[in-house]
């Protein structure tokens, strides 16, 4: 069974920077999307960046210019670099794929991805 397992999160000061990893058992652009998705504590599910089957990334609104998606290592590694990290940012980021184009081609679609890992926390303090 496909899995993905996430790297990276930690404790930060506001104002810094953080990158988080995804891998997988291979090539990660073998999903029709793949992306992050984070949960804050006490709050639902919000889709951060995904890349669609064209390599076409989206971004939530609360995240454009400050968090990039991209990949790594030949397709292999999927990351997400957050700068300018707030309070607000503190969730638990979830890397998640679609292999099904049946979803919106929208970043609001990540959480209902099907494939995803464990999770890894980041946490901001002001």
């Amino acid at each position: 069974q496909a899995q993905l397992m996430e790297s990276g999160g930690r404790s930060v000061q506001a104002g810094g920077s953080l990158t988080l990893t995804c891998t997988g058992s291979g090539r990660l652009d073998i999903y029709y999307y793949i992306g992050w998705f984070r949960q804050a504590p006490g709050k639902e599910p919000e889709g951060v960046a995904i890349f669609n089957n064209e390599d076409k990334p989206a971004y939530a609104d609360s995240v454009k210019g400050r968090f990039i998606i991209s990949y790594e290592d030949d397709k292999h590694t999927l990351a997400l670099q957050m700068r300018n990290l707030n309070p607000e940012d503190t969730a638990m980021y979830y890397c998640a794929a679609e292999p099904n184009p049946f979803l919106p081609d929208e970043v609001a679609s990540a959480p209902q991805f099907r494939i995803r890992g464990q999770g890894t926390l980041v946490s901001v303090s002001s």
